[in-house]
């Protein structure tokens, strides 16, 4: 046979093959018939596509509202839009596990990736830790540094004064990601991290995690890719130096090293040097149980747990802070109401100065209903959060999904799900003040904004902490308007960022 018929032959097999598979993604077993795009049934590169225009969230929100409860976005996955799904999928010991995207979250230390409480598909390792960490996020545990927070408060609102006095605009949505930073560091470091004093962006972490996220919302949708790039094992051993891109690790080694000091033993660093300090920052909470026993949080542990909180806990505290500024400064219906709230708390002298987080909850009960309402409409999360469907299979909705589905929940769906939520789409605080017991549990019981179940999010309690303290003694000290009507520019790379922010202040 000539070699022009063989490449002829090659080129058919090959043809043949890629038709037989997409058309058995397309009529898989089980999934045929859920409604979706009609290109996603044959391929994941409609989601890829989806995910790559940054706008995935509002794509989903269409999809359920035309479509139904559940919808396939994948040849294997699907959406699920009823909150009734919730304690299906991501209850106790339902048997749904977390799926590929999540290791694509990890740090790369020692030449392997090193699973964090959010990443692990291990759930006897997950449960391990979150029992030794967990207490660290109480609100009881938090509360003991309020003190530090507030400090990070007299730093920002001074800073913010320097463009009240001179009338320049601010990109507040900045300097809130700055405040959120330092925050994390006097929680997580018993230090700030230098964002709010310098006003810029230390080492390039806001836009390394930018890029992070891109990275892994796209990789994500199709996991065997991530394999051949950053998570090709080969890298880190031909290219040792590789591990010193990654800036959110040497970042938190940075934080770590100026506070402590870490031995290195080999090629591992596993032993802590110092005294105790009896800090209640959690580096120092987790440091104590270290050297009461190594083997049960080591400190490749303790550097993978903090290195979490640098990367997660400010992004999605500031997007939840510009979120609910933003709804505020766009009805002045709302803004007038906090604002005489705040005013009437300060005058009757039911809130110090700065307003403490329990004096926030107890007497600025509006206030609490907008920050409810912000995170219910805007949540910082945009991607559905993967589970796999365990063997034999699951019924979801009423229908049968067969073991090895990837299905998850979208929170921007669920949150604004219609039969729960009376004009889903509408900015309406009071939802949360006059509505019925019973419709409060229901309403309650169908946010998703920080996930639910066992792996529901660990720092959600840091983010209540900042949202009721920050944002009533920013308006109890500036007025601020908007320096444009435009709308922010919003992207969905996994965490649904805005940019735009920007802000004109007169101190009050």
């Amino acid at each position: 046979m000539h070699s022009g018929s063989l490449k002829l032959y090659a080129s058919c097999i090959i043809l043949v093959a890629i038709v037989i598979r997409l058309f058995t993604n397309r009529y898989k077993q089980g999934l045929a018939n859920i409604p979706g795009p009609t290109i996603a049934k044959y391929s994941s590169l409609w989601k890829l596509h989806n995910v790559w225009k940054g706008n995935h969230h509002q794509t989903a929100l269409d999809l359920h509202r035309k479509r139904g409860s559940l919808v396939r976005i994948g040849p294997n996955h699907i959406s699920v839009g009823d909150p009734s799904a919730i304690p299906i999928i991501y209850g106790f010991n339902t048997g749904f596990m977390k799926t590929a995207f999540f290791p694509i979250l990890s740090i790369s230390w020692n030449k392997k990736p090193q699973m964090n409480l959010f990443s692990t598909r291990d759930e006897a390792y997950h449960r391990q830790q979150k029992r030794i960490v967990a207490n660290s996020y109480s609100i009881s545990s938090l509360l003991e540094l309020e003190s530090s927070v507030d400090s990070c408060t007299e730093v920002f609102t001074s800073q913010l004064s320097k463009f009240a006095t001179k009338g320049t605009p601010i990109d507040l949505g900045s300097w809130l990601q700055y405040y959120a930073f330092d925050v994390i560091g006097e929680i997580t470091f018993a230090k700030k991290l230098g964002f709010l004093e310098q006003g810029c962006d230390i080492d390039g972490m806001m836009q390394a995690i930018k890029g992070m996220l891109v990275y892994a919302s796209l990789c994500g949708q199709i996991p065997k890719i991530h394999k051949v790039l950053l998570g090709n094992p080969l890298l880190t051993r031909f290219m040792p130096s590789m591990e010193s891109w990654n800036q959110v690790l040497q970042f938190t080694l940075k934080a770590v090293n100026s506070v402590a000091s870490l031995k290195r033993d080999g090629d591992k660093i596993n032993a802590y040097q110092g005294e105790d300090t009896g800090g209640k920052d959690m580096m120092s909470c987790w440091m104590a149980v270290h050297r009461d026993d190594p083997e049960k949080l080591s400190v490749r542990d303790i550097i993978v747990h903090l290195s979490a909180n640098v990367f997660v806990g400010a992004a999605t505290t500031a997007i939840a802070l510009r979120a609910t500024l933003d709804f505020l400064l766009r009805d002045s219906r709302i803004m007038d109401k906090v604002r005489g709230e705040i005013d009437a708390a300060v005058l009757t002298r039911r809130v110090g100065n700065p307003i403490s987080y329990r004096e926030s909850l107890a007497h600025l009960p509006y206030m609490t209903a907008v920050i409810k309402e912000a995170l219910r409409l805007h949540p910082s999360t945009g991607l559905i959060i993967e589970r796999e469907v365990p063997q034999p299979g699951a019924t979801i909705c009423g229908k049968y999904v067969p073991g090895g589905t990837i299905v998850g929940i979208n929170a921007w769906v669920v949150n604004r799900n219609a039969q729960i939520f009376h004009d889903p789409d509408v900015f309406i605080p009071e939802r949360w003040l006059e509505s019925t017991s019973e419709k409060l549990m229901e309403m309650e019981q169908t946010i998703f904004t920080f996930g639910a179940g066992p792996r529901a999010c660990v720092g959600k309690n840091v983010s209540f902490i900042e949202m009721h303290k920050i944002l009533p003694q920013l308006l109890r000290e500036f007025e601020v308007r908007l320096n444009s009507p435009k709308e922010l520019k919003v992207r969905n790379i996994w965490f649904v960022q805005q940019e735009g922010l920007i802000c004109d202040l007169v101190k009050r």
